[in-house]
């Protein structure tokens, strides 16, 4: 088989593959409420998925306990030894590619505007129904791996701001990156995406721009002082 095929193979078979998996939603009503609002925030060549914190809180034990009342918080998944390094080296970017000694979620309490707090930082917004929002927050909660209590494993603190490193489960490789989790989550909250080509931050943030899911809100969700479509 020659080269090209060989990766179209290894792109097919990797697709949704790989833990943590995709959780496919609950089936709803087509005109059920999309008053959930979810943002993807890209960095450059990561992005992370930006959750209101109830929800999460509800579903991974002990995030409540360590962050308090963060209106939201942000979370990545990535390779244990990159995501958590002071300094990035060759070697260490060889080492999450090719042989991962497994994975890290990156969590971020933000205790306001989402855009106002990644003012540097893209940001797009979409919302979700109350299954889609489900589906999104049990997918984030399998990413996490949990002690013997049930309670996420705690590493060292964070990058920035209030966080924290915990274990996460699945193991980064050069198929199954932080852009591949962050497209398994939308997938799982119903964005239509293929996570086998989301492999960059770009090709994540061009379907989110490109969903223009209106939302009815409770209240006001601003990025960067501009309020999601109604």
């Amino acid at each position: 088989m020659k080269l090209a095929g060989i990766i179209l193979v290894a792109l097919l078979v990797s697709a949704c593959s790989g833990n943590p998996y995709v959780v496919k939603p609950a089936p709803e009503p087509p005109d059920a409420v999309r008053s959930h609002p979810v943002f993807v925030v890209s960095h450059g060549w990561h992005t992370g998925l930006i959750i209101p914190a109830d929800f999460l809180d509800r579903a991974v034990p002990g995030l409540g306990e360590r962050f308090g009342d963060a209106a939201y918080y942000e979370i990545g998944w990535g390779d244990k030894g990159f995501y958590q390094a002071q300094e990035i080296t060759t070697g260490l970017t060889l080492q999450a590619m090719f042989w991962s000694e497994g994975a890290v979620m990156h969590v971020v309490a933000i205790p306001g505007s989402p855009g106002e707090f990644f003012g540097e930082s893209e940001i797009v917004g979409t919302c979700l129904t109350a299954g889609e929002m489900s589906a999104l927050a049990t997918f984030v909660s399998d990413s996490f791996a949990h002690d013997s209590a049930g309670l996420a494993i705690r590493r060292k603190n964070g990058i920035y701001g209030n966080s924290q490193f915990y274990d996460g489960e699945g193991r980064y490789y050069l198929l199954n990156t932080c852009n591949k989790w962050t497209a398994k989550g939308l997938l799982s909250a119903g964005v239509e995406i293929s996570p086998s080509v989301s492999l960059t931050s770009e090709s994540v943030m061009r379907v989110v721009r490109a969903r223009g899911q209106k939302c009815t809100l409770t209240r006001d969700f601003a990025v960067g002082g501009t309020p999601l479509e109604r």
